[in-house]
């Protein structure tokens, strides 16, 4: 993991407190290997999967964001295009 200083049990606390269950269930999953026995962690990853927490469904959430995110900045670009030829920028 790039980020493994961040992953700590306090850390999956804060995303898991601001709905980002995915990022809490990989820290705690992580902190998990490294600690198999500390039951706390057990009980906060079960917790979480009890939430309903779907990585499936929060993976495709990512994808649909970023295809948005992408469609916005195509149309910003198409509206460059146009008031670029506009201004009579274009050769």
């Amino acid at each position: 993991m790039k980020d493994d200083v961040f992953y700590t049990r306090t850390m999956a606390k804060v995303y898991a407190g601001q709905g980002n269950l995915g990022k809490a269930a990989e820290i705690y999953t992580y902190l998990l290997k490294k600690d198999p026995g500390r039951q706390d962690l057990v009980d906060a990853l079960a917790e979480i999967n009890s939430k309903g927490f779907d990585k499936d469904r929060e993976n495709l959430l990512v994808l649909f964001t970023e295809w948005i995110d992408l469609l916005l900045k195509y149309s910003r670009m198409q509206q460059l295009k146009k008031l670029k030829k506009y201004i009579g920028g274009e050769k």
